[in-house]
């Protein structure tokens, strides 16, 4: 239940902030009916007792299963049984996924329901399956980079762009910003970084992030071929008439039967699979096997009372506030949505949870804090252009797309390969449950209201700039973070000996330790079985040198040089020749910034001992 527990302060942390603004607005500056009003909060406390079961459940259950997807995935030997797999997991996991179902309902009602909601979700989803089945293989084979990869599949996406319309542009990638929500994310990054760690090899770092914004890019290729292929230029069809339900329990009780049945069909597919492969692979035990399935349960619940309170309270509360805010003044938008980015980035649970993986896999070198401060920011900014679009006609939204991916693509090449992968993780992350409910409806309600916007082109697209912000604010702070050096004085090098260790120590192993600047390691294990060192344990840390650290200007953050390091036992004879081999190597002196250590295992062996022993000896006294 301490789970539980936990991501229920996860969910109040994302809903509170929210509720306060609009509680805030509502007893200020805007008249609210009050059964709407009422709806409304009991709408947030459904959201919140909804949100926290669904997560519950999925960590009980959709993280197993793709971490047991995954492993299935790295051990299949043929081309064909990898691509099918990915296909299908891709696939499955964005059919269930709410944020999409919310997406899809929102374009059928503003398109007069010429655009239905089932084709989007299932065109969507192939089109995620065919991403991650190509990043897949990209992951295993280490071909080609991720920056070249991610600028080739950008590429395709510009040139397309060309040929589609506003409508579909938004639409394309707001379906990419919708697909990473609560369920696609977590079970996404399973799969990813247990892949990382069963294949491991030197990019094992960099192969931990990345799949979900190789994912991203699946709903833009498929809903921009879809409009192309079917010749579909403009959506044709009259929005609908926003009515606002009546009463507080009864638009809630209404919908709840059809939303569960949604629900579970949408669920239904990826647990099949997983219990085919339970049946034929995995064979779980009685108990984990009752454990995932409790999981898919509560899932299933947990969505269905989320999807009940964002159809029938918070979804409208958004709106209704979007189109007051329009009648008073337009440019009130700009400043409220710029807040909405703000709250809802730095409480985002999803940001949190990719934080802290960042900060383990990166042993700590780049903080959550900054992750979060610059998400915040650059998502904050994006919501406040988005609503500068709605507000001018004029500003259109590739001229803030196309460009943002183009320099964000750029300086993939320049940018920390770790923060690479991470910055398109990013954009799927920053884009949750908050952005695809009170925000989408919080622009369309202000499209629906200002005479000059358009419902279908200026109240989509709001999570296409959401998504693509952190992606390009990311990228800048890698950039940044390798290019930038503190200034210190030149410490003098002083030739290092160490060929009188052998003659003065007669143990039979010594044990070498070399540390290095990320990314050597492999070049100092080559280097050392040139020398005669047999094999090597590799590991990461962190740096805490002054001379080295790098602060970021303006907002005085410190990331600290991360470093790795290499442990060799080898024999007395030539452990001597390899600490050598490793100082005199040109490279890992001025690149890798090498310091090398040796030390008798028998001494490392005796000093171990005997603080045991001295240990115990307090103990007992």
């Amino acid at each position: 239940m301490s789970l539980l527990f936990e991501k229920a302060k996860e969910v109040i942390r994302t809903l509170l902030p929210v509720v306060i603004l609009v509680l805030i607005l509502c007893f200020t500056i805007i008249e609210v009916e009050t059964d709407i009003l009422i709806r409304f909060i009991v709408g947030s406390v459904m959201l919140l007792i909804g949100l926290s079961i669904f997560l519950f459940g999925v960590d009980l259950s959709m993280n197993p299963i793709g971490e047991y997807m995954s492993q299935e995935v790295a051990t299949s030997k043929t081309p064909l049984k990898i691509a099918l797999l990915s296909f299908f997991l891709g696939f499955l996991i964005t059919v269930a996924e709410p944020d999409l179902l919310i997406l899809g309902s929102q374009v059928e009602a503003a398109s007069g329901r010429t655009m239905s909601a089932p084709i989007i979700v299932y065109m969507v989803s192939i089109g995620v399956g065919v991403m991650i089945s190509l990043g897949v293989f990209r992951l295993l084979r280490d071909k080609p980079s991720f920056s070249v990869f991610m600028a080739i599949t950008y590429g395709i996406i510009f040139v397309l762009a060309l040929f589609v319309s506003e409508e579909f542009l938004a639409i394309s990638f707001d379906a990419s910003g919708a697909t990473t929500g609560a369920l696609t994310t977590p079970f996404v990054l399973a799969i990813s970084l247990g892949l990382s760690k069963i294949k491991g090899g030197k990019s094992a770092e960099e192969n931990s992030f990345g799949l979900v914004g190789v994912m991203s890019a699946g709903p833009i290729l498929a809903v921009m071929l879809m409009s192309i292929i079917s010749g579909q230029k403009n959506i044709q069809g009259e929005v609908s008439e926003y009515i606002v339900a009546e009463g507080v329990f009864g638009p809630i009780i209404s919908k709840f039967p059809g939303i569960f049945l949604e629900s579970l069909m949408a669920l239904l597919p990826i647990i099949v699979l997983f219990l085919i492969f339970n049946f034929l692979k995995f064979k779980l035990s009685k108990d984990d096997l009752s454990g995932i399935i409790i999981g898919l349960v509560l899932t299933l619940l947990g969505l269905t009372i989320f999807l009940s309170a964002v159809h029938s309270g918070f979804m409208d509360m958004g709106r209704i506030i979007g189109m007051e805010l329009g009648r008073m003044n337009p440019w009130i938008l700009v400043g409220i949505g710029f807040l909405l980015g703000l709250i809802v980035v730095l409480v985002e649970p999803a940001v949190h949870v990719l934080g802290e993986q960042i900060e383990e896999v990166t042993s700590g070198h780049i903080p959550i804090s900054l992750i979060r401060m610059t998400l915040s920011i650059g998502v904050g900014l994006a919501i406040a252009l988005s609503m500068v679009r709605i507000v001018v006609p004029e500003v259109k939204l590739w001229y803030f797309l196309l460009p943002g991916f183009l320099i964000a693509m750029l300086l993939s090449f320049k940018s920390d390969p770790v923060f690479v992968g991470i910055a398109y993780d990013t954009g799927g992350v920053a884009s949750g449950p908050m952005t695809a409910t009170f925000v989408l409806a919080f622009a369309q309600g202000a499209a629906t209201i200002i005479d000059t916007a358009n419902v279908l082109v200026d109240g989509f697209g709001v999570i296409a700039m959401v998504a693509m912000a952190p992606v390009f604010s990311i990228m800048i702070l890698g950039t940044v973070f390798k290019h930038k050096k503190v200034e210190y004085p030149a410490i003098e090098k002083k030739t290092v000996v160490t060929s009188h260790l052998v003659d003065e120590v007669n143990f039979e192993h010594d044990c070498i330790m070399a540390f290095v600047n990320r990314g050597f390691a492999e070049k100092v294990v080559d280097v050392a079985r040139e020398a005669g060192a047999k094999g090597a344990t590799i590991m990461r840390g962190r740096g805490t040198d002054e001379h080295q650290k790098v602060m970021l200007p303006l907002i005085n953050i410190e990331l600290q040089p991360e470093k790795e390091i290499v442990w060799f036992i080898t024999t007395t004879n030539v452990s001597a020749v390899i600490a050598d081999s490793l100082l005199s190597n040109e490279q890992l002196n001025q690149d890798g910034e090498i310091a090398v250590f040796v030390s008798p295992t028998e001494a490392m062996i005796r000093t171990f001992t005997t603080a045991n022993t001295t240990n115990n000896i307090n103990a007992a006294t």
